[in-house]
């Protein structure tokens, strides 16, 4: 008979039907969220402490160092589709061992717990682990993988640039940036999967400490590389680029060795036999991951054309929006912290034949998210032209642009919630390894939906910078409403057994 472990685990599992379990499913998404929304933040924070740096050496290096990173974010997010599949498959795994496993019989710290959350925590036996660890270890291969065709791409990003005509000068900079930042593309991506590996196992606060320490890495490598501080040669773009890469690397390691040595993941042995290959793990990565990508490319990319069409509209209205789209950027991370823990959540419910809790789990997520998003609605509706001003200063100079940001922060009030809603809902179905009916719900979206709507309000009836705005809340909404009855149908199912 195997041996018994209890190591990392998802968790107590929820049973009932009242209003004591949906409660106790809000406590589990948030104990999860809470950590996996501030390591989303923390990424921000790196991307925000780049650009201040930046911009304090020069408006040229700020100009190249940003649109160098948009063109890192993209091929980033080609990579990121395996990476992100390791999550709902682990957490298939462990729900799907965990309901064939004897349960623990309730501690005497859970001697306080509602028949909701009555004990009901897994025993983790060695073929589970077994199994965790061949999805952790096929996560770094399919990062190794992508990697070269990923990196190859990035050392063409002066000649991307130039075929969208921007100006040499701004291109071959740009070049350079991402050619020093290059090699930490894998190590980030390699984090995520070992990030996964954490979270999926409910443990949230490593990669979220990892990021934090992240910063402070980061910080410093920008202050001393761009600048040339502590006896080290200024070297401007290429050390921010460097700065970053070793900030990635940073991350890798760090979380590479709790993996390894915290005692509730170190059973999982995730490096054993990590040469291996496992091809059916390997396949379903990429067969729920492709999707995945390509469905996080859609809505990046809308919003990329939409920045590229403000241009069109002058000065005031580009700057207004780059305002305007910083705030819904910042409060997104808590709903899609919020999700990922319904990924999670969802994954070990559904792995475990539980379609009820899936369910539940899922909608929690949604009802978790909407209610964060309003209050942030109502935030960015009392008070925009405060909002504002924390970019620009209430001068003649600047009305225009603030008129501008005002108008369309209250664009930006509605479509928190539909902001909020899609992002957990396509998280949720992700718990249920649906990757590619999201992509077509993403891809008609945003692009037969949201992207016409754009052109029809902001050139056909000239609404301009309104139009566009108004165009993106629309493609969310129609995101939202499908993403929402696409889980609330596929819930009902009992999940298929894998």
């Amino acid at each position: 008979m195997d041996a018994e472990l209890e190591v990392a685990n998802p968790g107590p599992r929820i049973t009932g039907h009242d209003f004591a379990a949906w409660a106790a499913e809000a406590r589990e998404l948030m104990r999860l969220a809470v950590p996996m929304a501030a390591t989303q933040l923390a990424q921000m924070i790196i991307l925000a402490t780049d650009t201040v740096m930046l911009g304090h050496f020069s408006k040229e290096a700020l100009a190249a160092g940003a649109i160098g990173n948009t063109v890192f974010f993209f091929i980033w997010l080609l990579g990121t589709g395996p990476v992100s599949a390791v999550s709902p498959m682990i957490a298939h795994v462990v729900g799907r061992h965990g309901a064939a496993a004897t349960r623990l019989s309730p501690r005497p710290r859970d001697q306080g717990a509602s028949a909701s959350e009555s004990g009901n925590r897994f025993r983790v036996r060695p073929r589970d682990q077994k199994d965790v660890r061949l999805v952790v270890r096929m996560g770094l291969w399919s990062v190794a993988l992508m990697s070269p065709p990923l990196l190859a791409a990035l050392f063409f990003t002066r000649d991307i640039l130039l075929l969208f005509q921007q100006e040499p000068k701004l291109a071959a900079d740009a070049g350079i940036y991402t050619a020093a930042l290059a090699f930490g593309l894998p190590c980030s991506l390699a984090f995520q999967v070992l990030r996964n590996f954490s979270t999926s196992l409910s443990r949230p606060i490593p990669p979220m400490v990892v990021m934090g320490l992240a910063i402070l890495f980061n910080a410093l490598g920008d202050y001393t590389l761009i600048f040339g501080h502590f006896g080290f040669p200024k070297l401007g773009l290429v050390g921010a680029g460097f700065a970053s890469a070793s900030s990635n690397l940073f991350t890798l390691v760090a979380m590479a060795v709790i993996a390894l040595r915290l005692p509730v993941l170190r059973p999982y042995h995730v490096l054993h036999r990590f040469f291996r290959p496992h091809w059916r793990s390997l396949f379903e990565l990429f067969h729920l991951g492709l999707p995945i990508g390509v469905t996080m490319l859609f809505e990046v990319a809308m919003f990329n054309a939409a920045t590229l069409a403000m241009g069109t509209f002058g000065i005031a209205a580009l700057a207004a929006h780059q305002i305007a789209i910083t705030i819904p950027s910042l409060t997104f991370m808590v709903p899609l912290g919020i999700g990922l823990a319904g990924t999670v959540r969802v994954g070990l419910a559904a792995g475990a034949g539980d379609h009820y809790g899936a369910r539940r789990a899922g909608f929690t997520a949604m009802g978790l998210g909407l209610i964060f998003m309003f209050a942030a609605a109502l935030v960015l509706l009392l008070f925009p032209h405060s909002i504002a001003m924390l970019w620009l200063p209430d001068s003649a100079d600047n009305r225009d642009v603030l008129a501008l940001a005002v108008t369309f922060l209250h664009v930006a009030a509605a479509f928190q919630l539909m902001d909020g809603l899609q992002v957990t809902a396509s998280m949720s179905l992700r718990g249920l390894k649906d990757a590619r009916g999201p992509m077509w719900v993403a891809g008609a979206s945003y692009w037969l939906a949201g992207a016409p709507m754009c052109a029809l309000l902001g050139f056909g009836l000239g609404m301009k910078g309104l139009g566009i705005w108004l165009g993106l809340a629309f493609g969310l909404l129609v995101a939202a409403i499908l993403l929402t009855a696409r889980f609330a149908i596929l819930s009902k199912k009992p999940a298929p057994v894998r």
